[in-house]
């Protein structure tokens, strides 16, 4: 397995980036090995400040920089020895088995659009992330903010990509679906909730259970949960609040604990033909240790290939 890691992506990159590559290698069996990407003089002297003389970290050398703020398409066109564009040509010829970044997040999802594209009868790719759930177990939430404004029919695949994306992580059969609104009544909500509604439940690939209010947002009650990405992102990032918010009043527990984002390294790009993770901006070399593992675990888990699989038989 080939882990490619955008070396120059994050807040505090590249020092956080190496050092939660180092932190991440005795996790990794001897033939997973991380592609540090980057410029090789600044990711050499960190290695050679630290010792490192083993095999796992082969450096794969970029000498641009996507920052933070910058526009996407115009970034990944202006700058194509960027070690995002670097990476996602890694991805695409084939001599990476998952590409990850705690970098720009627009360039993450155009590059994974214009390289290794969307899969075929997918119309858009979505974002999941992870919510913790007071059972101790987590639901997968989708979209999270690549697709603020969406049609019934997107929402229908985003709850058939985060139902496949958990089995095959979780090793979960028919995980629980639920779709964000106002109220549990099918006629409650917008125009989008009524309708998405009406296509879910129709739906007989996906195990429905109906409409889910913020109020179950963390009860347990559902496996994969759907909503709009507008709407998926606010909820994602108050709920992260919570962690620090309890953290600064001295009082946490293990669900506490949970809402921490560090633990879960990162969200995966659903829906495209590849694997790419996109991390915290604020990513700490925990959270890019976690990164990793949660790398590794979407390659082990072959989603990719089930997706595609289960859309080219309907």
């Amino acid at each position: 397995m080939k882990i490619a890691v955008d070396v120059m992506g994050g807040d505090f990159a590249p020092k956080a980036v190496l050092e939660g590559i180092l932190l991440a290698l005795p996790s990794l069996s001897n033939n997973e090995i991380i592609l540090a990407v980057g410029p090789r003089d600044i990711i050499q002297s960190f290695l050679d400040e630290h010792q490192y003389v083993g095999t796992q970290i082969q450096i794969i050398h970029a000498d641009q920089v996507i920052e933070m703020g910058e526009h996407p398409t115009r970034a990944l066109s202006q700058k194509p020895n960027s070690s995002i564009g670097i990476g996602f040509g890694l991805l695409k010829e084939g001599k990476a088995d998952v590409f990850a970044s705690a970098g720009n997040t627009g360039a993450m999802m155009v590059g994974s659009l214009f390289s290794v594209k969307t899969i075929e009868g997918i119309q858009r790719p979505a974002i999941a992330g992870y919510v913790p759930q007071t059972n101790g177990q987590y639901a997968v939430m989708l979209d999270i903010g690549a697709n603020a404004d969406c049609k019934p029919e997107m929402l229908e695949q985003f709850a058939l990509l985060g139902s496949v994306y958990f089995e095959a992580t979780t090793g979960i059969k028919s995980p629980r679906v639920g779709l964000i609104n106002i109220g549990e009544e099918e006629q409650k909500g917008s125009i989008l909730a009524q309708a998405t509604h009406a296509l879910l439940k129709a739906n007989n690939s996906i195990n429905f259970i109906g409409n889910i209010e913020g109020k179950d947002f963390f009860k347990g009650k559902a496996d994969v949960i759907v909503t709009d990405g507008f709407t998926g992102n606010i909820m994602l990032k108050m709920g992260e609040s919570i962690y620090n918010i309890m953290k600064d009043q001295g009082m946490t527990n293990e669900f506490v604990e949970n809402t921490n984002y560090e633990k879960y390294g990162g969200s995966p790009i659903i829906g495209i033909n590849g694997n790419v993770i996109i991390a915290h901006g604020a990513s700490s070399p925990v959270a890019i240790k976690n990164m990793i593992g949660l790398c590794k675990s979407v390659v082990e888990s072959k989603v990719c290939e089930k997706i595609k699989g289960i859309i080219e038989n309907k």
